[in-house]
């Protein structure tokens, strides 16, 4: 397809599908990138105020003596592992707890607290009662 054939076209299908996608065909919030998110914003007179807890923290463990690689084949098969529901975690984490203050004659139904049950969701990131708690 020849030059004639490119300008046929633009003139058919539009001149604007055809052209590239840059910041001042966007939106006023719109900036080109790799998709890597801000870490600020900007205050008047074009100055960048950066926010602390805008930018991102790496945590790298200590791999010195690791024998593992860290690739992994796209043809190995899934783990066994299945997700873990509410009730496994119960049973795993705080039923043994009480049981054995049960047994021992020294569980509390007053003080759930030291087990991790937390009477009120005020001042948690997520609520899940009453705003959020499925229906």
């Amino acid at each position: 397809m020849g030059l004639l054939g490119a300008a046929a076209r633009c003139v058919v299908r539009g001149a604007d599908r055809m052209s590239k996608w840059t910041s001042k065909r966007g939106p006023r919030t719109f900036y080109k990138s790799r998709g890597a998110k801000g870490t600020g914003f900007h205050a008047r007179g074009s100055k960048f105020v950066q926010v602390k807890e805008m930018v991102p923290e790496l945590v790298v463990p200590e791999l010195a003596g690791f024998k593992l690689k860290p690739y992994v084949n796209y043809r190995a098969p899934p783990g066994p592992d299945t997700p873990l529901t509410p009730a496994q975690l119960f049973r795993e984490a705080v039923a043994p707890a009480v049981e054995k203050d049960f047994r021992d004659g020294t569980f509390d139904p007053g003080r759930l607290e030291k087990y991790g049950f937390e009477p009120t969701q005020d001042g948690k990131l997520f609520q899940l009662y009453p705003k959020n708690f499925p229906r």
